[in-house]
């Protein structure tokens, strides 16, 4: 039996690799982050885009090769025209702002791909809850099924 597919976006390698945050919350969600990774990341099968490792190589040089070893033997998942398409959709809809047009790329590369799952934190303009449910009809009514968008959070649940 195959493992469910799970895209890593870039949240997850850098809430993995951050100095423990003075923040209560953040603080729980990176604790949250390394117990799914320990505990649970084996039983899915990883996969990334170029788009992870393009904002994971971002930043200080200590902590961006801390991100990129993290990221290290995921496999690496192409970007499509039809992926970057979606992401259009998505932002054409007001589903993601024009802005955040590489959060709008995770979710069509995960998608186009037909993954089980995307995991983030950006609850913001990926797993924002107020339009979740939009972003799944609006895949749906283009043809595609959208992975389940969930946090580490959400996984150690089950």
């Amino acid at each position: 039996m195959s493992l469910p597919r799970l895209y890593v976006e870039t949240t997850i390698p850098s809430y993995l690799t951050a100095r423990p945050s003075r923040d209560i919350g953040l603080a729980g969600q990176q604790d949250v982050t390394r117990r799914w990774w320990n505990d649970c990341r084996d039983d899915y099968e990883l996969y990334v885009s170029q788009f992870v490792e393009s904002e994971a190589s971002q930043g200080d040089p200590e902590m961006v090769a801390a991100r990129l070893a993290k990221l290290d033997g995921i496999l690496r998942l192409p970007v499509t025209a039809e992926a970057l398409a979606l992401a259009d959709e998505l932002i054409a809809a007001g589903l993601v702002p024009a802005k955040a047009r590489v959060d709008a790329a995770h979710i069509g590369v995960a998608t186009v791909h037909r993954l089980e799952y995307l995991l983030t934190w950006n609850c913001r303009h990926i797993r924002n809850p107020d339009k979740l449910w939009q972003i799944e009809r609006l895949c749906t009514r283009l043809g595609y099924e959208c992975p389940r968008i969930c946090t580490p959070d959400d996984l150690l649940e089950r």
